[in-house]
């Protein structure tokens, strides 16, 4: 298992906390694992709820049309980088 960094196991608590996931604790989310599908399984209404507790800590705006978001949520890994670059 790839230890995270702090600020992905940062974004991770927050995923854990804002999904109010039950069956894996923040340190179990791998830095490459997809968010989305055969990953964590995460749906788009869980997506809404990450931009909107994205919004609230970090004060980073997500936005549905951005023709990156495909890729900004793909990983841990990458929503903590657009994170980072955009605080």
């Amino acid at each position: 298992m790839e230890s995270l960094s702090p600020n992905e196991l940062e974004v991770a608590q927050l995923i854990v906390e804002t999904l109010n996931l039950e069956e894996i604790s923040a340190e179990e989310i791998e830095p490459g694992t997809p968010l989305f599908r055969d990953g964590l399984g995460l749906d788009s209404i869980d997506a809404l709820e990450l931009s909107l507790g994205i919004k609230q800590k970090y004060g980073i705006q997500l936005k549905a049309d951005d023709e990156n978001i495909t890729e900004i949520f793909s990983s841990l890994s990458r929503l903590t980088r657009f994170i980072q670059d955009n605080r």
